[in-house]
């Protein structure tokens, strides 16, 4: 077997077979089949991945089919977002269908299967029907109406086309074998009666066929070469093909194969259950943030190229799983960090006065728009005597690993000045109002003086009082509390509502985010990736969080798994792993794990970075060259201590990232690269 078709998917694989057998690629050709009875969501990313993933892989059509054979449920609104969704997935169909343009043709076949003898007209209630249908272990039993004549059942169909019966008066059943071991065989349902308006064909029918009649024909009215959907399918093939049998001719034979659909946690798929929390407006609608669509995703600020990624790293399974959301969280941060600008805002503000700096003065600084761009620039950012910081920034008394503000000790402000807390202010509930601190005029980042050049621990971010624009912040979380919110039988989903999936709070950002444009998205350095929501106008901006800089529900699920486990034990005798020592745990395996695996191990070994000092990462620069894993993991903590303080970018630091880049492993020489780039290192 060659390199190539080893990494094949086992779609691939089944396409390749194909191919060798004898079939022309040019007649290959993919659909993805939408019903337009709601909106896409995260879910419904694999399947269109899947099929357009083929289509690019093997230059194939593919076609949009919208399976709308239920106009209860169906309407235009879907159909146009549906179709919004996957443009903005950066995928483009080539022919856009709908199964009722071959409702006629369906009916045509339907009157043959009926003068075959290999369908009818049942006259029973549905309750009567399921009640004949048996169960796994019994045989079902026939209609009383399985052997009317030819004549009377064309006869009955084309008056229920014509509407002179009422819904539920009559259905059309295949007439296949009501003992079959497969329950879908037994004389599955063809047609029923509807008396809705559809959404294109109006009032022209009032008889609907049913989805598995639909499908496969429609499949081959197309010329679909291989029709792919999720497991729970994967009993219908067998009445797919059959269905096939009777219609089939000449052509593509369409061929139906299943994977594994995508379910993640702290979610829920099902279209009835998000319709549930729209109707009753625990969210603002289909495209609320929260929400799990794709355009919800796409107003929270998550990118097509994050999507995209996410998919490709799930790949494609026989087999049902849940994926961990954190690594859909994890692809967008990856992909926000290439690419949105950084600039400052403050979202939990308390004032901030530099004693000693002029009275009415301002400067305008330098600020790198994004260190992982070589190409995006700078900007100027307007500095003062007053500013707002971050309230948690401030510490009137804090431990010595405290590296923020707090009285007499010293931080930098991020592209500025280094500054010491001297005294604060307080309301007369005790609170906080401002904070005194003085600056070394000489500090100026980049100035290139010795006080510049001063190494702190600390550094802040900020704006300038006199020049911010106040926005409104939305934060958002998770919507449910519980990893699996539809996993139980005896519970309601709705009782796993997370309060807190949003704040709305007020904050202010530096004035150059003044004329931004809806969807717009950006790092509030420190704090997480945000974007201009589509509400937003010129005299109110509103930003709305994407995901925060690291996954802090870790942390969280962990604390709540210890309470839930927890016995009254010496505290000693649970030894918790140093951060140091969980860098080196990670690094072992990192450079060998799938690259799902290597993500997840990245955001885990980042994490444990926040808990390391830079005399911690030194001892490790000598690595001996073939732990290439540990090395990429070191190299990973390193980055984020140089994220808080590019002061700790030494020559040793230097040398050590400088060796990674050239690195014969690719992972390591790989990360080495972007962190050289990403710093400037020459």
């Amino acid at each position: 077997m060659t390199e190539d078709k080893k990494s094949l998917n086992f779609i691939e694989h089944i396409i390749e077979e194909d191919l060798d057998n004898g079939m022309d690629k040019n007649d290959l050709r993919f659909r993805f089949p939408p019903e337009p009875n709601g909106y896409l969501h995260i879910g419904h990313t694999k399947a269109i991945g899947i099929s357009f993933g083929l289509g690019l892989r093997y230059n194939a059509p593919v076609n949009l089919r919208f399976d709308d054979t239920n106009p209860a449920k169906e309407e235009q609104e879907y159909v146009d977002a549906i179709k919004e969704d996957i443009a903005w997935l950066g995928y483009q169909w080539a022919k856009e269908c709908y199964s009722s343009d071959y409702f006629q043709q369906l009916y045509d076949w339907t009157v043959d299967l009926m003068k075959a003898g290999k369908a009818y007209v049942d006259s029973q209630s549905a309750d009567k029907i399921a009640e004949q249908k048996g169960t796994t272990t019994e045989p079902g039993v026939n209609s009383p109406f399985r052997d009317r004549s030819a004549a009377e059942n064309l006869d009955l169909f084309e008056r229920m086309k014509n509407g002179e019966f009422n819904a539920g008066d009559h259905v059309v059943r295949a007439k296949i074998d009501m003992s079959d071991p497969n329950m879908l065989m037994r004389d599955p349902l063809m047609y029923r009666i509807l008396k809705k308006d559809h959404h294109r064909t109006g009032d022209t029918w009032c008889i609907y066929p049913m989805y598995d009649w639909t499908h496969g024909e429609s499949d081959y009215i197309e010329s679909i070469s291989h029709s792919l959907c999720s497991l729970e399918f994967k009993p219908h093939r067998k009445l797919y093909d059959w269905f096939l049998d009777q219609v089939y001719t000449d052509g593509v034979r369409p061929k139906q194969r299943e994977f594994a659909r995508l379910n993640l946690s702290y979610t829920i798929m099902s279209k009835r259950k998000l319709l549930k929390l729209v109707e009753e407006k625990i969210v603002a609608g289909w495209d609320d943030p929260r929400m799990p669509t794709i355009s919800a995703l796409r107003r929270r600020g998550y990118t097509p190229d994050a999507i995209r990624k996410f998919v490709e790293t799930v790949g494609v399974a026989k087999r049902e799983n849940v994926i961990d959301v954190s690594l859909l969280e994890f692809c967008i941060r990856e992909d926000l960090n290439k690419k949105a600008p950084r600039v400052m805002a403050v979202i939990d503000p308390v004032k901030l006065v530099i004693t000693n700096y002029p009275e009415g003065e301002e400067e305008w600084l330098d600020a790198e728009n994004n260190p992982e761009d070589p190409n995006a620039g700078s900007r100027k950012v307007p500095f003062s005597k007053e500013l707002f910081i971050e309230r948690d920034d401030f510490k009137e008394q804090a431990s010595r690993k405290y590296f923020r503000l707090t009285l007499g000790k010293e931080v930098r402000l991020k592209n500025a000045y280094i500054i010491k807390g001297e005294k604060v202010v307080k309301d007369a509930s005790g609170t906080i109002t401002e904070i005194h601190c003085t600056y070394d005029p000489r500090s100026r980042s980049g100035s290139g003086t010795e006080e510049s050049k001063r190494n702190v621990k600390g550094t802040l971010h900020w704006v300038s009082i006199p020049h911010a624009i106040q926005t409104e912040v939305r934060i958002y979380d998770r919507l449910f509390m519980h990893e699996s919110p539809d996993g139980h039988k005896e519970k309601d989903f709705m009782e796993f509502l997370n309060p807190n999936s949003l704040t709305i709070t007020t904050g202010y950002v530096e004035p150059s985010l003044k004329n931004v444009t809806a969807l717009e998205q950006f790092q509030f350095q420190r704090i997480g990736y945000f974007n201009v929501d589509p509400d937003s106008t010129p005299d109110k901006l509103i930003f709305n969080k994407t995901v925060g800089l690291k996954d802090t529900w870790a942390k969280q699920s962990t604390d709540s798994n210890k309470e839930k486990n927890s016995t009254p034990v010496k505290k000693q005798s649970i030894p918790k792993r140093s951060g140091i020592d969980e860098i080196k745990k990670l690094g072992k395996k990192y450079t060998n794990v799938p690259d799902k695996k290597r993500l997840l191990l990245k955001e885990s070994i980042q994490q444990a970075a926040d808990n390391v000092e830079i005399e911690e990462l030194e001892e490790l620069y000598g690595t001996a060259v073939k732990k290439a894993g540990t090395r990429a993991a070191v190299l990973l903590g390193l980055e984020v201590l140089l994220d808080k303080n590019a002061m700790l970018l030494d020559e040793n630091a230097k040398e050590f990232i400088q060796k990674a880049a050239e690195d014969v492993n690719e992972i390591l020489a790989e990360e080495g690269k972007r962190i050289k780039n990403k710093f400037n290192i020459t």
